[in-house]
C-alpha cells in the first residue's frame, strides 16, 4: 500500500480532533436544540478541551522536551504540531467567548440572568455581602508568596485568584508589591443563586463575589490587580504493568504521580496586568503559547449545572423515557426470553434495566453455576456492583475482570475492585501491557438438556448513567458459537490460556485487525469482479494508517465506502484518484454517537458487526476489544436501519471536505431529518425511519 503512504493523504489526528470539538461548540449556536441544551454543548466543549490538553498535548510535550524526532501520519513534529494547536485553540477560546456572549441575551429573554456587579439590586448586594462573610469567607485560605511562603501546589484544573498586592505603610520601598494566591472553594456552588422575583433566575458567580470582597483577606495592602486563573496539568502517564506485583499498589503511585503532572496550560482573564502574567508564567514554567487569554468566565462546565436548572423545564429536552423493549418482572425470566430469540437492545431509547436484570435475575437463580463480566467504566450506580456481590455470597462463582487502567475511572475502579474482592468475587485485572476494553457479560446455567451459557455483549460500557445519553447497542444470546469464544476469552484473561480459533468473535489484540483487512478485502474483490461492493462503517475514531489505506484502496477499486465517524478522522475524502468513492460524516446531536456499526454489502448478501472498538491503533494491537456477527435476521434489520437513518441525517451530520474541514448543509429546521429525534418520538421501534432509509443502504 505504498502507493497510499503520501502523508498528504493523513489529516493530522490533533487537528481532527480539534475540528470535531469546534463542531460540538456550534451545536451550542444550533437553535434546533432548546436554550438550556445549547449551554451544555459549551461545557460540553469545556470539558473535552481539559481532557485533550491533559492527553494530547502533555504527550506532545513531553516529545518535545526530549526532542523525540518521530514524526505523526501527516508528517508533522511534535513542535509542529504544537505550534499548530496553540493557533487552533485560541481561536477556539474567541469563538468559545463569543457564542457565550451571544447567549447571554436569551438567557435573559427568559428570565435567566448570571449578573454583574453593577446590575445587582441593593437588596441582592446585601445579600451576597451576607453570604459572603457566612459562607465563603470562612473556608478561604490566601497564600502569600515570598520567602518563607513558596507557591503552592495548585490542583489541576481548579479556579484560582492571583492577587497584586501592595503594602500601605511600604509604599516607598523597593519591594514592597507582593502576590497571593487564593483557591476557590470546590464545595461552594460556583453559581450562586440571587434572592430575586418569581419566574426568574438569577446568579452570581463564585470568583466575582471573591474578588469584590477580596479586601478582608487582605488587611493593611491595597489591591493593585486581581484575575482569575486556572491550569490544566499533564495527565499523560501510564502504567508499565509487566513486572508489577501488587498492581492496585502501583496505580496508587501512578494516581499521585499524575495529579503532580507539569503545566501544560494557563488560562487567565485577558485583563491580567503584565506583571501577574510574568509572574504566573515563570512560576509555572510555561511558554507564551501555553497561555489563554480570555475575557469571559474560565472553565464552562459550570453551565451543566444552569443547563439542569429546574425551573425551566420547557427550556431543556422532556427527559427521555426508554422503551421497555425486554418486559421485566417478577414472573419472567429473561433467560426465557433469550433462549426464544436473540435480544438486542438500542440504548438510550431503549431501557438498560435489561442489563441489570440479565445480572440479578442470575445472581438469584438457583440453576445459575457462574457468572464472568467485564468491567471498563461501571460509573457509580450501584446496582450491578451490588448483584455481582450478592451472586458471591450466594456461593455463584463469579469472575470480574476490572480494567483499573480506565483513564480518569481508576480510582472508582480501584474502589469497586476492592469491594468485589471483600465479598469474595474472583478480580482480575487483564494481560499485562493491554488495556480489556471489551463489553461482555456471561451466565453459565444449569438446564433440563445441559449447560447452557447466556451472554450480553456491547458497544458501550457497563453504566447504566452513560447508557442514559451515549448510543449504544446491546446483544443477548445464547448462541453456542458465542458462548463458546466468550468461555475461551475469560479463560485467555483470568489464566494463561493462548488465543483459541474463534468461532464468531474477533478478538483485539489477536485477530481483529487481521479480520477486518480479510473484509474490506473481500469487498475489494467483488468490485473488481463488477459485484455490489459496500462498507459503511460507524464509529468514533479512524486513526490507524493501514486500515486507512486499504479504505482507499477500497475506494480505487470502486468500493463505495460510507464513514460515520463522530470524533478523530484522519482519513481524507475527496482525493482524486484515491478517495473519491468515500464519503465522511460527523453526527454531533442531543446524545452521544457511541456505537460501532461495520456493514460489509458481501456480494448482496449483507454481513453487519458490532464492536467495543474504534478503528485505532490503540484499540487493534493495544487492547482486548470484541468484534461479534449479527446473524438474528430481526437484529440486523435494526440496524441496518439505524445506519440508514444515519446517512439520511441532515440535522446533526457534518460531511468532511477534501482540505480537512466540516460543512454542515444549511437545510430549514423543519425540512431536516433528525434520526435521533424520530427515534426519541417513536422509541416502540428503530423502523420508526423514514421509508427511504431501505435505498440509502440498498
Amino acid at each position: 500500500m505504498k502507493k497510499f503512504s503520501n502523508p498528504n493523504f493523513f489529516c493530522n489526528r490533533e487537528n481532527s480532533w480539534l475540528a470535531f470539538n469546534e463542531r460540538v461548540l456550534s451545536e451550542s449556536q444550533n437553535v434546533a436544540h432548546p436554550l438550556l441544551d445549547r449551554l451544555r454543548f459549551l461545557a460540553i466543549a469545556s470539558s473535552n478541551l481539559d481532557e485533550f490538553f491533559m492527553v494530547r498535548v502533555g504527550g506532545l510535550l513531553e516529545n518535545s522536551l526530549h526532542k523525540v524526532a518521530s514524526k505523526d501520519i501527516s508528517d508533522q513534529t511534535a513542535d509542529e504540531q504544537l505550534k499548530a494547536i496553540s493557533q487552533l485553540v485560541h481561536r477556539f477560546a474567541l469563538r468559545q467567548t463569543q457564542f457565550w456572549r451571544k447567549i447571554l441575551p436569551q438567557l435573559d429573554e427568559e428570565g435567566i440572568q448570571i449578573k454583574n456587579p453593577l446590575d445587582l439590586s441593593p437588596a441582592q448586594n446585601k445579600w451576597l455581602e451576607d453570604y459572603f462573610h457566612s459562607t465563603v469567607l470562612p473556608t478561604l485560605t490566601p497564600i502569600g508568596i515570598d520567602m518563607h511562603h513558596s507557591f503552592p501546589f495548585l490542583l489541576n484544573k481548579s479556579l484560582n485568584l492571583a492577587v497584586l498586592l501592595d503594602k500601605r505603610n511600604e509604599k516607598k520601598k523597593k519591594n514592597s508589591q507582593r502576590v497571593a494566591i487564593i483557591q476557590l472553594p470546590v464545595l461552594l456552588p460556583r453559581l450562586i443563586p440571587l434572592p430575586c422575583g418569581k419566574e426568574k433566575a438569577e446568579f452570581f458567580l463564585l470568583e466575582n463575589l471573591i474578588k469584590r470582597h477580596c479586601h478582608h483577606l487582605f488587611r493593611g495592602h491595597d489591591i493593585l490587580d486581581i484575575t482569575e486563573f486556572r491550569i490544566t496539568r499533564n495527565a499523560d502517564f501510564s502504567v508499565d504493568d509487566d513486572d508489577v506485583k501488587d498492581l492496585l499498589e502501583e496505580m496508587k503511585k501512578f494516581l499521585f504521580q499524575r495529579s503532580h503532572g507539569h503545566t501544560v496550560r494557563l488560562e487567565i482573564n485577558s485583563e491580567t496586568s503584565k506583571k501577574l502574567s510574568d509572574f504566573l508564567m515563570e512560576t509555572l514554567k510555561i511558554k507564551e503559547p501555553q497561555i489563554y487569554r480570555t475575557d469571559g468566565p474560565l472553565d464552562m462546565t459550570f453551565l451543566n449545572g444552569l443547563a439542569n436548572h429546574s425551573d425551566f423545564p420547557e427550556l431543556r429536552y422532556p427527559p427521555l423515557k426508554p422503551y421497555a423493549r425486554i418486559p421485566l418482572g417478577p414472573k419472567l425470566s429473561i433467560f426465557d426470553q433469550i433462549r426464544d430469540k436473540d435480544l438486542l437492545l438500542h440504548h438510550p431509547y431503549d431501557s438498560f434495566d435489561p442489563v441489570i436484570s440479565f445480572v440479578e435475575q442470575a445472581a438469584n437463580d438457583p440453576h445459575v453455576l457462574a457468572i464472568k463480566q467485564t468491567i471498563y467504566r461501571v460509573g457509580h450506580d450501584p446496582r450491578l456492583i451490588n448483584a455481582l456481590i450478592q451472586a458471591a455470597q450466594k456461593g455463584k462463582q463469579v469472575t470480574v475482570l476490572l480494567e483499573v487502567k480506565a483513564r480518569f475511572d481508576e480510582e472508582n475502579n480501584i474502589l469497586r475492585a476492592k469491594q468485589l474482592e471483600e465479598a469474595g468475587c474472583h478480580v482480575v485485572y487483564g494481560l499485562p501491557g493491554l488495556k480489556t476494553h471489551g463489553k461482555m457479560i456471561l451466565v453459565v446455567r444449569q438446564e433440563e438438556d445441559g449447560i447452557r451459557r447466556y451472554l450480553h455483549l456491547g458497544t458501550g460500557n457497563y453504566n447504566p448513567d452513560t447508557a442514559k445519553i451515549y448510543s449504544d447497542f446491546g446483544l443477548f444470546t445464547c448462541d453456542p458459537d458465542f458462548g463458546e469464544d466468550a468461555t475461551d476469552l475469560f479463560n485467555v484473561l483470568s489464566g494463561y490460556s493462548e488465543s483459541p480459533n474463534w468461532n464468531a468473535f474477533a478478538v483485539a489484540p489477536f485477530n481483529l485487525r487481521k479480520k477486518l483487512m480479510q473484509l474490506i478485502k473481500r469487498e475489494i474483490k467483488e468490485a473488481k469482479a463488477g459485484n455490489p461492493a459496500r462498507i459503511i462503517a460507524k464509529m468514533n475514531s479512524l486513526f490507524d494508517k493501514t486500515i486507512v489505506q486499504k479504505l482507499y484502496e477500497a475506494s480505487e477499486a470502486g468500493v463505495q465506502v460510507d464513514l460515520i465517524i463522530r470524533g478523530i478522522c484522519t482519513l481524507k475524502s475527496e482525493i482524486p484518484e484515491v478517495s473519491e468513492n468515500i464519503r465522511v460524516r460527523s453526527i454531533v446531536g442531543r446524545f452521544l454517537e457511541h456505537h460501532r456499526i461495520f456493514y460489509f454489502e458481501n456480494n448482496g448478501d449483507p454481513e453487519v458487526f458490532l464492536s467495543s472498538a474504534d478503528w485505532m491503533y490503540r484499540n487493534l494491537d493495544n487492547r482486548v476489544e470484541i468484534m461479534f456477527p449479527i446473524w438474528c435476521q430481526e437484529a440486523k434489520s435494526r440496524i441496518f436501519d439505524i445506519l440508514a437513518g444515519c446517512l439520511a441525517d441532515t440535522a446533526g451530520a457534518y460531511t468532511l471536505r477534501k482540505n480537512g474541514t466540516y460543512r454542515k448543509r444549511e437545510i430549514r429546521p423543519e425540512f431536516q431529518f433528525n434520526f435521533q429525534k424520530t427515534l426519541t418520538h417513536d422509541q416502540r421501534s428503530d423502523r420508526a425511519l423514514p421509508p427511504i432509509s431501505r435505498k440509502i443502504i440498498k
